[in-house]
């Protein structure tokens, strides 16, 4: 069965695109030209305490525009689609009450499709199977895990990367908990979405040449791997948020905790970071370039994006 979303008149952005590409700033200058507030589609940026490897927004541009979705959860809770579905239709009621324009930016694709196509309702999960896969996780590792996904559901198995913690335990729950690969449950959702319940929506795609991106995602790395992000991950651990917890083993925090715990040295740490991430990237640009709503515009061209969304507003 399909939860829909219930049908909305009023005017919403959404800019998408991949990692790094520069979503944060153009998303400012959009909200300040167009009284916006932000919507953050961000699956990591929900966490508290996770600021500087999840590239958060500053406290200073968080003061200038007002953002939404972030810091509402604890690193050891779970966050997924139908919560954010959930949380974003309630932000978007109390921004168009305000008189003002959602404006979603992220990369998160499954949250965008969920909140746009709907999503069948939550799949119960018994609290036996997730402490079980946890278990497994931390004795056998996510490589093991991830050839059981591969046979169990070879679709996802092939779409989620083997790092990718927190979808390779929710493939794998969801098949333990219905017997239907999660990758079936995605295939009925997409035969059977309706029509978009939004009514005015704007898709902005943010895209460069791969080269671009990639230097982006580098500079962006080198910066990250510091010492305040040492120091980030170290209070996440003097907090107790265990480095195996789903949140811990997401980009940039793995990569830390691999060079805090001296698996790796830092250069080590900082070179798999970059390569993850670019892998990432590619991925997600995969994923948004097959939406046939997304209006695609080079992030070199801000204005060109200004002008589009100030089109749409004014039709």
């Amino acid at each position: 069965m399909i939860a829909t979303v219930p049908a909305i008149a009023a005017p919403i952005l959404a800019l998408v695109g991949p990692t790094a590409i520069g979503k944060t700033a153009l998303s400012l200058r959009i909200a300040t030209r167009f009284r916006c507030e932000i919507i953050s589609m961000d699956s990591m940026q929900v966490y508290r305490y996770m600021d500087i490897g999840t590239a958060k927004a500053s406290q200073e541009e968080q003061r200038l525009v007002a953002h939404h979705l972030i810091d509402i959860v604890n690193p050891d809770e779970q966050y997924d689609a139908a919560r954010f579905v959930q949380d974003a239709l309630a932000a978007i009621a109390s921004i168009h009450h305000r008189g003002r324009i959602p404006l979603f930016t992220g990369g998160t694709g499954l949250y965008l499709s969920s909140l746009i196509n709907g999503m069948f309702d939550i799949i119960k999960v018994p609290d036996h199977i997730r402490a079980n896969l946890r278990q497994r996780l931390e004795q056998e590792g996510r490589a093991a895990l991830h050839r059981e996904l591969l046979t169990v559901d070879r679709e996802s198995g092939e779409r989620i990367h083997c790092n990718d913690t927190q979808r390779l335990l929710r493939g794998l729950e969801i098949f333990h908990a219905t017997n239907i690969p999660w990758s079936q449950h995605l295939r009925r959702q997409h035969q059977n979405q309706t029509k978009s319940p939004f009514a005015r929506l704007l898709l902005v795609g943010l895209s460069c040449e791969h080269e671009v991106l990639y230097d982006r995602i580098q500079q962006r790395s080198i910066a990250m791997m510091g010492d305040e992000f040492a120091q980030e991950v170290e209070g996440l651990l003097a907090r107790g948020y265990k480095a195996d917890l789903p949140s811990m083993q997401s980009i940039g925090y793995r990569h830390m905790l691999a060079y805090l715990a001296g698996d790796c040295d830092h250069q080590t740490a900082l070179s798999t970071l970059i390569r993850d991430t670019r892998r990432y990237a590619k991925r997600q640009l995969t994923w948004f370039r097959n939406q046939q709503q997304v209006a695609w515009h080079q992030v070199e061209q801000p204005d060109m994006v200004l002008a589009a969304v100030n089109r749409f507003l004014n039709s």
